[in-house]
């Protein structure tokens, strides 16, 4: 007979893939803003090479971001191209539950 296996809810995806708290809510910021740095590129309607100068990056780099490889990146890197996308940056502090 087949163990039966506990059902798990998680507040996110990152939350049921990274192995602390802490990993999981730096992977949430950063899958955010990488997410609105996409959104606020397309909405330029500009060729890759033109978003990469505005954003003081290489070609490649932007690829990268284009492409979600989060990996790629650190949470500072991604404030400071939100900065230069002209993206204001919030965090919320919550006490845990």
């Amino acid at each position: 007979m087949k163990p039966k296996l506990k059902r798990q809810r998680f507040a996110n995806v990152w939350d049921a893939l990274e192995d602390t708290p802490a990993v999981a809510a730096s992977m949430t910021m950063r899958s955010d803003l990488l997410i609105a740095l996409r959104q606020r590129i397309a909405g330029w309607k500009t060729t890759q090479a033109e978003a990469a100068r505005r954003l003081q990056v290489t070609q490649p780099r932007l690829n990268d971001l284009l492409r979600g490889r989060i990996e790629k990146f650190s949470l500072d890197a991604l404030i400071d191209l939100a900065d230069r996308a002209h993206l204001q940056v919030r965090l919320r502090i919550d006490k845990a539950a």
